[in-house]
């Protein structure tokens, strides 16, 4: 069955980016010409997605401002004879279907989710974190679609990630492995390096069916007393089989202040117009340092 529909959760506070997130939310932080969420929006509909679902909260009016029509911008740009701009700024407003629900209370990703239930329906969907830039051909949600589409089992995204950063992600334990594709066995939500099963760490891009609704609506809280999506996927694992695909691409976790900062740098190094800029400043840049620490010693 194809995937058309989409939900990506952006109520989060920003708090590790805490001033510039004060007044602003975090998905909105510019990364090389457009905001972190433009990335996420534009990998879904390149894998075909028609209608998105932001689960938003408090102080994201601007998430919706974007994605919206902005006739006055518009015809400025017009009169202005600034057609490429006008272009582009036209393009983001009709992507594609886009809704909002306002998830009340901070109750965890789990929640977000199923604030969606209405929406989703009876279909399978995607569900794509704002923490995560992906960059990969093909998308890295359309990299699982195709998975999904050929199996109909739930599915979600991993790469391997350092042994010391386990204890920031959901871990899978995998049971077996063809070409990229796991069977999961069971999985585990932020857990000790001791505990870790493997060092296969979920990434913000799942593939699931709205069988997941009656479970979160269901189990108990769990870490942070919220409703941890990671606790539902066990529940699906166990009942109707859950896989992962070891992502093709560089993903860039933009919730955290060094992953935005190589996002800016990788990304500006992709854009034809910046590249030999770039490549020139961090040249003369590495020199700058190599000849102050030469200069301590």
């Amino acid at each position: 069955m194809k995937i058309k529909k989409a939900v990506i959760p952006v109520a989060g506070l920003g708090t590790r980016f805490l001033p510039a997130t004060k007044a602003q939310p975090k998905e909105m932080l510019p990364v090389v010409g457009k905001p972190a969420v433009q990335y996420i929006v534009e990998e879904a509909v390149q894998a075909g997605i028609e209608s998105i679902i932001f689960v938003t909260g408090k102080n994201k009016k601007s998430i919706e401002d974007h994605f919206d029509k902005s006739t006055e911008l518009e015809r400025m740009l017009e009169e202005k004879g600034k057609i490429a701009q006008l272009k582009e700024v036209q393009s983001i407003s009709s992507m594609a279907n886009i809704y909002y629900i306002r998830q009340k209370e901070p109750l965890g990703l789990g929640h977000a989710v199923l604030c969606a239930k209405q929406f989703i329906g009876d279909d399978p969907f995607a569900v794509l974190l704002g923490d995560d830039i992906m960059i990969s051909k093909p998308p890295a949600i359309k990299q699982m679609m195709n998975v999904y589409e050929r199996t109909g089992v739930p599915i979600v995204g991993v790469q391997q990630v350092p042994l010391a950063d386990v204890s920031k992600y959901g871990i899978i334990n995998p049971s077996n492995k063809k070409d990229d594709v796991y069977h999961i066995h069971d999985l585990i939500e932020k857990p000790d390096l001791e505990q870790a099963p493997s060092n296969l760490a979920i990434l913000g891009r799942y593939i699931l069916n709205p069988s997941i609704f009656p479970i979160l609506e269901t189990i108990e809280r769990g870490a942070g007393n919220e409703i941890q999506l990671t606790d539902g996927l066990r529940h699906v694992c166990k009942k109707d089989g859950l896989m992962a695909i070891e992502l093709q691409g560089n993903r860039y976790d933009i919730g955290d202040q060094l992953g935005y900062t190589k996002a800016i740098a990788e990304i500006g190094l992709q854009r034809p117009e910046l590249r030999s800029k770039l490549l020139t400043y961090f040249d003369q840049l590495l020199k700058n340092e190599y000849q102050k620490k030469e200069l301590i010693k």
